[in-house]
């Protein structure tokens, strides 16, 4: 049997995995130590959503869910805040709620984040939040009828019978936005199933980058917009930005981990072109034995 050739062909095609996570693990943190900010481009999927938000008159509702969890936070935060900066700064009304246990969770950061930033805007009257409820697409089907039957009190406890901006709310219908920021089910699916179709109610949000593919057959007709991962969020971001530089130093969260993901990206690609190549030229070799 021929001797195997094993010079620096042979041996980059065998690297050892743990120089492969450590070039990876560089990739990762030398962006974030060095404050690597790459510019965003937004696409037309993300500025339809933008764009829908910007043409909403003032006192319109927007209804934000947030169905996710910790998990993906860094993907579904930075998208979950920007649209209710967005919303806000257009004097929207924002209604908050979500289909999973873990999306109170992520709404106590999200209100933090709206206290410090809209000092001025009013709970009950601005935006409120009514909190956590079970039954998914169940729930979704039951507010599309009636909302205060579901809901009676805020997350507070408070009556909504005394909350001014849920006196002309009966159902779904009222809403003229529905914007669900989710990471699986239930989610932005079952928003656009069992609330837009049947509601006719402009429906919009953010995924993760692995749920984004199955959200694709939906858009434009059914689906008006979407964030899909930490480019989507990225996107509105940038969007946000270049309406409204005053948030060019808070909206950022997304914009700022591109670099780095950019950069792993990067790398992971060329480690799969040196696998392919030396592959082939090590096989070729082995014909010509």
């Amino acid at each position: 049997m021929a001797e195997v050739k094993k010079d620096w062909i042979y041996k980059l095609g065998r690297l050892d995995r743990r120089i492969i996570f450590f070039l990876i693990f560089l990739a990762v943190a030398l962006p974030l130590l060095l404050n690597l900010v790459l510019p965003v481009h937004t696409s037309p999927i993300v500025d339809r959503l933008f764009d829908k938000i910007e043409s909403l008159p003032p006192g319109s509702k927007v209804l934000l869910s947030l169905d996710y969890g910790p998990a993906t936070a860094p993907e579904n935060q930075p998208m979950a805040e920007s649209m209710a900066r967005h919303a806000l700064e257009r004097d929207l009304k924002l209604y908050i709620m979500s289909l999973w246990a873990t999306g109170p969770g992520q709404a106590v950061l999200l209100i933090d984040m709206l206290g410090r930033e809209f000092p001025d805007k009013v709970q009950g009257e601005d935006w409120v939040n009514i909190g956590y409820k079970a039954g998914n697409q169940g729930l979704i089907n039951a507010i599309l009828l009636d909302m205060k039957a579901m809901y009676t009190t805020d997350v507070n406890g408070t009556s909504v019978d005394d909350i001014p901006m849920m006196a002309d709310v009966e159902n779904l219908t009222d809403m003229h936005l529905i914007a669900g920021i989710g990471s699986g089910f239930p989610g932005l699916k079952e928003w656009v199933q069992f609330a837009g179709d049947r509601g006719d109610i402009p429906v919009g949000g953010g995924v993760t980058a692995v749920e984004a593919p199955l959200l694709y057959p939906y858009y434009p007709s059914q689906l008006l917009g979407l964030m899909g991962g930490l480019q989507g969020a990225a996107e509105y971001e940038a969007a946000l930005i270049r309406t409204y530089p005053k948030f060019k130093e808070t909206a950022v969260n997304a914009v700022e981990l591109m670099g780095p993901q950019a950069v792993a990206h990067t790398v992971i690609v060329l480690f799969v072109l040196i696998g392919n190549i030396t592959f082939f030229i090590e096989r070729r070799r082995e014909r010509k034995i």
